[in-house]
């Protein structure tokens, strides 16, 4: 039987555990308990496999509330976990001689260009003058609604 890919096994939980910060619970006014942080990571890799919206996570799955969930995620972003983790898990691939460099590829969205990209120039208008606006009505300057000419405007004003 396969086990579901959001379900945390103990050796991953072992490396997971040591980057999480630790959130004392305050004294005086405790509020609720804080779901364990092993619960909200499986809810986390829940609604990032499935691709579920974060309030639409089952409450029957133990994990918490989506917006739980979510808030631990921004939490940890926050404090750099998934950054630390991505380096044990790299250190420990490394180490058991698990990458094969010569299927890497670098992501050009990614990398830094050093001596920055060359500007665009310009594009040149090809008309010398744009056309007028087949969707607007003519104002006259200096005036918010639309008016007759000058030239109209004094041969029909009664005298």
């Amino acid at each position: 039987m396969a086990i579901a890919p959001w379900i945390v096994s103990d050796e991953l939980w072992g490396l997971v555990e040591p980057l999480l910060p630790v959130k004392e619970r305050r004294f005086r006014y405790p509020g609720r308990k804080r779901l364990p942080d092993r619960e909200a990571l499986q809810g986390i890799l829940f609604v990032l496999q499935t691709g579920i919206s974060w309030t639409h996570l089952p409450a029957e799955l133990g994990f918490g509330s989506g917006v739980t969930c979510w808030r631990r995620l921004d939490e940890w972003q926050k404090a750099g976990v998934w950054e630390r983790l991505h380096e044990v898990l790299l250190a420990r691939l490394r180490a058991a001689g698990e990458i094969e460099w010569s299927r890497a590829v670098c992501d050009a969205s990614h990398v830094q260009a050093k001596k920055g990209a060359p500007r665009r120039a310009r594009a040149r208008l090809i008309e010398p003058e744009t056309a007028p606006s087949t969707t607007s009505w003519s104002m006259r300057p200096g005036s918010r609604s639309p008016g007759r000419s000058p030239a109209a405007t004094a041969t029909t004003a009664p005298s």
